[in-house]
């Protein structure tokens, strides 16, 4: 790492070959050979035909696939046609959910200023910022986005807002001299300029250092590159599901085509009956009901500020153990705020200012006219330091804007970094009064007197004792705290920088950024869930320590490290230690990375908050990347998979509460759709074991899987939240969908639904073979819709309330009716190869689909309601 900002400006230039007249034009040439251009490297990405063809890799529907070519080759053309028509519907799902992916690189290459005005051959020239070259003198004034990254040769109150890099709301206050320690963050490398920062004041004249991917929004992006995205969960255990299911399918429909052979039916017939086996077995519609569930989830999400780019992630929230969340504007309000004013030999809290007393009142007066910023109709224009002050004045009706006409300003001394001072000279009544705050230890080491109970005297040590005292208190709690002074200078309008001297001491204000008024109860909520909050944040440990003391993140026994604490640590040291560290200041873009990591290879699911640019790469690692949508940038936003309308961190606390009630309902879902098949897997092995004919057709099956089934698994996955979600534990990562208790529930349910299919069958094939295939298909369908009720809740007996989700009884209604159209319409029938049946029949169908439901839901309510 080249550490510019240890080195002297002539050291500088003579490394990089220039002067302050600039380049020629052959070193121009020269360094663009050797450094290239002032661009990011654009990432590979893929064509939309591989995009669609990837949709087909998925084992199941491998399977579905050769089952549709084993119907067109057995004659089955209608069977095919419905299970190409899925697949197809399934990828071109798939791939409108890939074409929405992340654009980071191409973010961030719109970060880049469109134009820079650069020194060369001792003129001035206004280029493109792709043009820029290492080795370029570059201007730089308020309002300008940095080119690329520079060392300061020389400034004038320059400030620039670094906070897409470092996460630091407020604008660094920059030098131009070298700097002593070797070991510093971005954010404390004052006499460096970083690409995409923002000049906010002032102006400057820096030399370029790095330019494209070797700046540090150029490493940034290489980490984005490089860093692999997080499959959620859910991917994982539909992954898993998906696998083991399909080795089971594929060793069933061997056994049944291996009984059918031996029981002497043809090879032709066989494989049919293979073929609605795994019609039967696969969940085809599980695909799209789990993404319509999760796309339910994102609007409801999005009513409550949490908008979901990447839908598997609504889920994965509910699995979250680890919420590492920035401080500035999530946790806090984003606002600097007035705390405690110490004056009179006195520290209260703002609360209990008197306005009537003299010297409070002339400390608020006199703190507005040493200020440049308006507070006014909740609009606040200026530093937020200054404003801070003004708002605080306006809360006892003390308008800046009143005062400044009040007490006209005759002369000014700005601040800047060196002196930790600014000045004013304004006209009050018959005297012309210089007013001065900033940095404690820099006014009282030029003050001579102190006002107090409305006498100026000599300040005493003991009053420097109390003073110091005061600020060591305020500062300790993490606040930031301004001096102000005074002094009369009777008729002169001017002043300068000789003039800061002999200051009466008035008083000492302190602010800080609060935390929202929800953000205690949201990390309550949190802990209650099971889930650790850590405060990462580009401010410093104090203050970040402070605020995460007061809602609750940091308690008794916690660590809380700087980003270069952290570089010195091993992983070995690291994972020892990361248990009890709750805050983290001053860190890096590859330490978030290093933070991240490491709660995930002790087996948590990670969320991640962030805005900046520098968040970027932590939050595509993280499980669940989480931006800022009002002081987000755009990189961060393309990184995350869910973006918070309203930067708050106790949306994520909702957001995770739904995320828990989705998987669950998905769960029920997916209960639902394997016991309903389970039912048909269990009928057509015992028709092969025993030598019937085929119970369905597997147009028959495609028709309850898609059709019949679907509405009544949508509507489960409706279902409403429970009011004690956040009760539980996150979920375990390597926790199945499928654990022992669901398939045992799957199995006996399957089963149940299973026999009386088969008493229906029986009793059909009294009077012929399409009649009994008619009967088991008709008592199959209606019985799995009659199980959707039963697969509503967890514990109590949900048939029962049925208006909490009226989608169940619509899904049961549409399900019924086009049963029914199948069975009472001769053209429908037909075509799906239903036999026509008498009213005798009719009933059996409806008795035998109830008699399940029943069942289970005596049941249920012998285990759970009978007291």
């Amino acid at each position: 790492m080249n550490k510019h900002f240890l080195k002297t400006k002539d050291d500088i230039l003579s490394e990089f070959n220039s002067t302050l007249d600039g380049l020629s034009e052959n070193q121009v040439k020269e360094s663009k050979k050797k450094y290239g251009t002032n661009e990011l490297e654009k990432g590979e990405s893929k064509n939309f035909f591989s995009i669609f063809l990837s949709q087909f890799k998925d084992f199941l529907v491998i399977v579905l696939i050769i089952a549709g070519f084993i119907s067109i080759f057995t004659g089955n053309i209608e069977s095919s046609i419905v299970i190409f028509v899925v697949i197809t519907m399934n990828a071109i799902l798939g791939t409108v959910q890939h074409i929405k992916a992340e654009a980071s690189l191409e973010s961030l290459k719109n970060l880049s200023s469109p134009k820079a005005k650069v020194i060369r051959n001792k003129e001035i020239f206004e280029i493109s910022s792709k043009e820029v070259v290492v080795g370029d003198i570059v201007i730089l004034e308020a309002g300008d986005i940095v080119p690329a990254d520079g060392r300061i040769l020389n400034c004038s109150s320059l400030m620039v807002n670094e906070s897409s890099l470092t996460g630091e709301s407020e604008s660094i206050e920059k030098i131009d001299g070298i700097l002593s320690e070797e070991n510093l963050s971005i954010g404390d490398q004052k006499n460096m300029v970083f690409s995409g920062s923002l000049v906010t004041y002032g102006r400057g004249t820096i030399l370029i250092t790095s330019i494209g991917m070797s700046t540090e929004i150029g490493k940034i992006a290489r980490l984005i590159k490089q860093t692999e995205e997080k499959i959620t969960p859910l991917q994982v255990s539909l992954d898993k599901f998906g696998r083991n299911l399909s080795i089971a399918i594929l060793i069933l429909c061997a056994f049944v085509f291996s009984i059918n052979i031996y029981h002497g039916t043809s090879v032709l017939d066989s494989l049919l009956f293979a073929v609605a086996l795994a019609v039967a077995a696969i969940p085809e519609a599980l695909s799209s009901i789990v993404t319509i569930v999760l796309a339910i989830g994102t609007q409801k999400m999005s009513k409550e500020n949490a908008i979901i780019k990447k839908l598997k992630a609504v889920e994965g929230l509910g699995s979250v153990s680890i919420i590492c969340s920035d401080k500035t504007g999530t946790l806090t309000q984003n606002k600097m705020t007035a705390k405690n004013i110490f004056t009179n030999n006195e520290l209260k809290k703002v609360e209990d200012i008197d306005i009537k007393n003299s010297i409070e009142n002339k400390l608020l007066t006199f703190s507005c006219l040493c200020s440049d910023a308006i507070s006014s109709n909740s609009n606040e224009i200026g530093d937020p330091t200054e404003t801070a002050l003004t708002t605080l004045a306006n809360k006892f009706d003390l308008k800046e804007v009143n005062l400044r006409k009040k007490y006209p300003r005759l002369s000014e001394i700005p601040f800047d970094s060196n002196r930790k001072l600014m000045s004013t000279l304004c006209s009050v009544g018959e005297e012309n009064i210089m007013i001065t705050k900033g940095a404690l230890d820099v006014l009282l080491k030029r003050t001579k007197f102190i006002i107090s109970s409305n006498e100026v005297k000599e300040i005493s040590s003991s009053d420097i004792d109390l003073i110091e005292k005061s600020n060591f208190d305020l500062s300790n709690k993490g606040l930031r705290v301004l001096a102000l002074g005074y002094k009369v200078l009777k008729s002169r309008n001017s002043i300068d920088l000789d003039d800061e001297k002999d200051f009466i001491f008035l008083g000492l204000i302190s602010m800080i950024d609060p935390p929202r008024k929800e953000s205690k109860k949201a990390v309550e909520d949190c802990i209650k869930a099971g889930i650790k909050p850590i405060m990462i944040t580009g401010d410093h440990k104090i203050t970040a320590s402070a605020i995460a003391k007061e809602i609750g993140i940091f308690k008794e026994g916690d660590i809380a490290l700087t980003g270069v604490e952290l570089s010195n640590l091993s992983d070995e040291e690291f994972t020892k230690k990361i248990e009890h560290i709750s805050v983290y200041a001053r860190v890096s873009p590859e330490d978030k990375i290093r933070i991240v990591s490491m709660w995930q290879s002790k087996g948590n699911i990670c969320a991640m908050t962030g805005d900046g640019v520098n968040d970027a790469p932590a939050l595509k690692k993280a499980d669940i990347g989480i931006a800022m949508g009002i002081t987000g940038t755009e990189v961060s936003k393309d990184a995350a998979s869910m973006i918070l309308a309203d930067d708050n961190f106790a949306t994520i606390i909702k957001a995770i509460a739904t995320g828990r009630n989705i998987y669950s309902n998905i769960k029920n879902s997916i209960r639902f759709l394997l016991s309903g098949n389970m039912a048909g897997i269990l009928a057509v092995l015992y028709a092969s074991t025993v030598n019937l004919p085929m119970p369905f057709a597997p147009v028959h099956l495609l028709f309850i899987n898609l059709l019949t089934d679907s509405l009544p698994a949508i509507a489960i996955g409706m279902e409403p939240s429970k009011i004690n979600v956040l009760d539980e534990k996150p979920r375990d990562m390597d926790e199945p969908i499928l654990t022992k208790n669901l398939s045992l529930k799957i199995l006996l349910e399957g089963g149940l639904i299973g026999i009386f299919t088969m008493i229906s069958f029986h009793l059909g094939l009294k009077t012929s073979p399409s009649v009994g295939m008619t009967m088991a298909f008709a008592t199959l369908c209606l019985a799995r819709l009659f199980h959707g009720f039963n697969c509503r809740g967890k514990n109590s007996l949900p048939v029962l309330k049925i208006r909490s989700n009226m989608f169940s009884v619509y899904a049961f209604l549409i399900g019924t009716f086009l049963l029914n159209l199948l069975l009472l319409n001769d053209t429908a029938g037909k075509f799906f190869e239903v036999a026509k049946l008498n009213i005798v029949q009719l009933t059996c169908i409806y008795l035998f689909a109830l008699i399940p439901t029943i069942i289970i839901q005596i049941a249920r309510y012998i285990k759970y309601d009978r007291k």
